[in-house]
Order: structure tokens, then sequence, then C-alpha cells
């Protein structure tokens, strides 16, 4: 089913009543996952440069939500879970797709894009809808939640958690580009774009609504209620401190978390990423 009549077919069907939608939506669902799982439809994607926010692809995970029942699976007899049949495990052909997923319990649900020379380490989580592009590196325990874009050769690095986001339909998703750098202990959430070539220093913290201070070019970013934060290209990002406001917390020397990007990408730097480089190839 071409993407026009697939995008008409799931818009009817989200806003059909449940027993409706479930009756004779079946079909229609199991191609928009197939496309799903294949990269061919995604929550969001980048346009002439620019990113946009797919919201009929996001009503028909949603919609897989409504239509399913709850069904428990087993493996091997003694692994159990328990939840909608229109979201099992993710069949994976990891040696012909060229994918390595290391053993230590880790899932990735059916509807999520995984592409060739991706490696998941134990154990982490990928969601529904979630894009993770071509050599990127998921490391121990990450999570890569509903919808999020992931780019080609990005490191996600342990314990680092890459938020998902359903609704609203038009709502950002963590969109992450090419070659970037997360650190441990990272979290991104709903409404930030990082751009290409950009670090995320471990610990750092961003939502839609972060105010980060860049210190090189002397400005604030931050999102707003239509638009993402955007850290820019080749952005070096760390954890700081500004002062909170008030008297009170100036009486008592408080200081409020934030993001400052310190630097952008250089030599030094450009070393310390190609370390990476060995885990992916080795």
């Amino acid at each position: 089913m071409e993407g026009a009549r697939l995008k008409a077919e799931i818009e009817r069907l989200f806003d059909m009543p449940t027993e409706e939608a479930r009756r004779e939506g079946r079909p229609v669902f199991e191609e928009f996952k197939r496309q799903l799982n294949e990269g061919r439809i995604r929550a969001a994607e980048p346009v002439q440069g620019r990113w946009i926010v797919n919201a009929w692809v996001k009503k028909g995970i949603l919609l897989g939500f409504r239509i399913g029942a709850l069904t428990e699976y087993a493996i091997a007899d003694r692994f159990r879970f328990f939840d909608k049949d229109t979201y099992p495990l993710k069949a994976l052909d990891g040696v012909r797709a060229g994918i390595r997923l290391v053993p230590g319990g880790s899932a990735i649900r059916d509807g999520a894009y995984i592409a060739p020379g991706v490696v998941i380490m134990p154990p982490s989580y990928i969601n529904v809808g979630a894009y993770v592009d071509e050599g990127t590196m998921v490391d121990s325990h990450v999570l890569i939640g509903s919808c999020a874009q992931i780019g080609k050769r990005v490191h996600v690095s342990a314990g680092a958690q890459i938020g998902g986001v359903l609704e609203p339909p038009g709502a950002w998703p963590v969109i992450i580009e090419d070659d970037v750098l997360v650190g441990s202990q990272c979290g991104i959430f709903e409404g930030t774009i990082v751009k290409r070539r950009a670090v995320l220093g471990a610990g750092v913290i961003l939502t839609g609504s972060t105010p980060v201070y860049d210190l090189v070019r002397a400005c604030l970013y931050r999102g707003t209620r239509d638009e993402p934060l955007v850290i820019p290209e080749g952005a070096v990002v760390v954890p700081g401190a500004r002062p909170a406001p008030g008297e009170f917390a100036r009486a008592h020397g408080l200081s409020l978390l934030t993001p400052v990007i310190v630097k952008y990408r250089d030599e030094r730097t450009e070393a310390r990423v190609a370390l990476e480089e060995l885990l992916r190839v080795s």
C-alpha cells in the first residue's frame, strides 16, 4: 500500500470507535507496522534540511494499542510477558540484517526500525516507532523510547535515556542526527533535536523547555510551544549550573542545573570520538 493511501486509511481508522476499528483495521495496521519495521515510514523525517513530524504515523502506533488484545507470550516456557498482540518482540534476523544483538536481556518491540551495522549491548530496550540508523552503538542500560529518531554512527553511551512520546500525535519526538556522541547517564527527552556531530557530556539533561547557554557564541537556546530545542551542529555540551532566582535562593546560595555549550568540536574532540569506532568494527 502506497504512503498516501496508507496515511488516509490510518487517519480514517483512528477516528473510528475502537470496536469498529478492531473489526476492520487489522490488515491495514499490519501493513503499517511492516513499513515501520522496514524504515519506509517514520514518526519524523528530514525534508529539505528541516525535520517534520508525521502525526499520522503516531496515530497508527496508537491505533495498534487500541485494537490489540492483551496476550501472554512465553519463550522456552520460562520468559513470560504480557502485552498487546499487536506489539510482540520484533522478529530480527541479525545475521542477514548485519545487526549485533549481544546476549544479556535486551528487547526490541515490533514496529522499531534497526538498520544494518547497529550494535546493541545488554540490557537495552528499543520501543515501537523508534528509528535507529546505520552504524549506531546502543550501549548497556540504554532506553530508546517510542518514536525517537537516531541517526547514523551515533554512540548512545551506557545508562542514557532517550525519551519517547506518542501523545499528542503532533508533539516533537527526540531527534539525534548523525555522528553524535551521547555521554553516559544523559537524559534527552521530548522536544529536543541534537544536530549532527554534537557531543553531549556525561549527565547532560535536555528537554524541550531546558535553557541551554552557549558560552562560545554568547547566546541562549530554548524550545517553544511550537518549536523544539535545537542543539547546534558540533556543539560540545556539559552539565553546568546557574543561580536560582529569588531572594531565598540567593540567601542560601542555591543553583539550578543547566546544560552549557563550552566549545565546538575540534581535533582533540575528534580523536576522543574516533575511539568509539573501534567498538563498532571490532
